[in-house]
Order: structure tokens, then C-alpha cells, then sequence
């Protein structure tokens, strides 16, 4: 174990707001994941400003607690696991696919996802702190009725024969809306080297055509996208051109943390 985990481990939950958990329980995770969505946002931002992306511990770690940043759902939910790990929990890794337009699905390892286990007989749950809009608390596995969340009625359902049921897969349906497509056998993190890598690099692939930067608000969400900030609160959205590129960059501090001292431009491929 790295000898300097358990101040890095004070560090994250100082970066998210959190207090350590007395036991790893089910409302410790949830109140967690939640944390974690409002203070750590969603971002290609590395993609766009040429920075390497390294899905191991330390510089995960480094990139999220000590860089204040944040990141896409590899690192995201491989940071998480490993806060998750520290406090207690069990923690596995597992890949997944995500639904497109008209129900085409994405890559094998397009998203990663967590199934966590918690001391108090409760779950198995899955976490994702890495997915942008979705769920703001922890689904109940092995539930397949309708779960409310803020984010959505969400429901888990076994997918139809003939479509992988071979594994054991998993939609998980938001507003009766597939998003995911969930293979729940265990990964470890160098089965996603190839998602990420295609994620960075692919003109298919949506991180590379802007950079984007989002995170939770108690009330709804705000995004800066390009130049645009993008804000809903309940049924209100407000969209807010940035002129300059100063304004660009104290949108990034202002409302993400994230301090640039340069802009995030369309990448070349690389």
C-alpha cells in the first residue's frame, strides 16, 4: 500500500466536502457518490490541452485531489474506487456500453462503472460518480423494480435473449430510456486502456469535438461547453455566451475549481 494513502485519503474527502464515514455503509456511499457529483466535475479537458491520461492510482489521484480536477468516467470512477477501497468498501470494477441515438451501442469498455458492497447487508449497489447527468445516488444491483432518484425514475432490467444474456447483462434505463449496458464481470484497470484510448483519440468519438466541463448543482446542473455556460435549475435553463477568452477561463475557476492558464482547444487527433 502507498505509505502516503491515508493522507491522500483525508485529502479527497477534504476536496469533496465529506467527513469520514464511521463504518462503509450504505448511507456513508450515498452520501459519498453525491459529494462527489457536486464538487468533482465532469471533463475532456485533458483531451483538449494535450495532458496525458494515465488510468493508474497515483496519478489519478494526483490529477483529481491534489491537481483539483476533474475528469471522463475512467478516471472518475477509478479515483472513487479507490477512496472507496480506503474507507472500507468493496469495490468492483465493471466495464460497460452506452446507448446511443436509436439504440446503437458504443464500444466493449465505452464506460466504467462500480459495483460496491457495503458493510451492512445491504446491495450490492452501483456507484458512478462518472457518467455526467444520470443518477445522483447509488442504484440497488439485484433490484429490478423502479428506484427514484433526483436524477430520474431508473430501473436495472436483464437484457433480452439475444442480446447478451450469455454474461449476464444489464440495462439500465432511465425514464424507461436505456443508457447503459452493464457487464457485471469483474475488470481491473488496464481493460479500459483501450476505451480511453479510442475516447482521446477517435473523430467518432464525442470527447474529442469540444471540451466540456460539468458538474451537479443542488438544483439542477451547470456546463461550459466551447464557449457557452449552460445552466438548469428545475425547469429553467439559461444559456450564456463567454466573449473572451478571460471570461472563458473564470468560468472554469468560478464555477468548477479548475484553474487553466490557458484555454482548452479542439485537439488534433493524436
Amino acid at each position: 500500500m502507498d505509505p502516503h494513502l491515508p493522507q491522500t485519503v483525508d485529502a479527497y474527502l477534504e476536496r469533496i466536502g465529506a467527513v469520514r464515514p464511521a463504518r462503509p455503509d450504505a448511507p456513508a456511499l450515498r452520501e459519498l457518490q453525491l459529494r462527489h457529483l457536486l464538487t468533482v466535475p465532469f471533463e475532456n479537458l485533458s483531451i483538449h490541452l494535450g495532458e496525458d491520461i494515465v488510468l493508474e492510482e497515483e496519478p489519478l489521484l494526483d490529477k483529481i485531489v491534489a491537481g483539483r480536477r476533474g475528469g471522463f468516467c475512467y478516471e472518475l470512477n477509478g479515483a472513487f474506487a479507490v477512496l472507496l477501497r480506503a474507507l472500507g468498501f468493496r469495490v468492483t470494477l465493471l466495464q460497460a456500453r452506452v446507448h446511443g441515438d436509436g439504440g446503437r451501442l458504443g464500444i466493449p469498455y465505452d464506460h466504467m462503472a462500480l459495483r460496491v458492497e457495503t458493510d451492512d447487508g445491504t446491495g450490492p449497489w452501483l456507484a458512478d460518480v462518472g457518467f455526467g447527468d444520470h443518477a445522483r445516488h447509488p442504484l440497488a444491483l439485484a433490484d429490478r423494480t423502479d428506484q427514484q432518484d433526483p436524477g430520474g425514475v431508473f430501473r436495472i432490467a436483464p437484457v433480452p435473449a439475444g442480446g447478451g444474456e450469455d454474461f449476464g447483462d444489464l440495462d439500465v434505463l432511465c425514464d424507461g430510456e436505456p443508457r447503459l449496458r452493464l457487464d457485471p464481470r469483474p475488470r481491473v484497470p488496464a481493460d479500459f486502456r483501450a476505451g480511453a484510448w479510442y475516447h482521446r483519440t477517435s473523430p467518432d468519438s464525442h470527447f474529442t469535438r469540444a471540451p466540456v466541463c460539468s458538474r451537479c448543482t443542488d438544483d439542477g446542473r451547470i456546463t461550459l461547453t466551447g464557449r457557452k455556460l449552460l445552466t438548469t435549475a428545475g425547469a429553467e435553463r439559461r444559456e450564456t455566451p463567454l466573449e473572451s477568452d478571460d471570461e472563458v477561463l473564470a468560468a472554469y475557476r468560478e464555477h468548477f475549481g479548475v484553474h487553466l492558464d490557458r484555454l482548452p482547444v479542439k485537439s488534433d487527433l493524436r
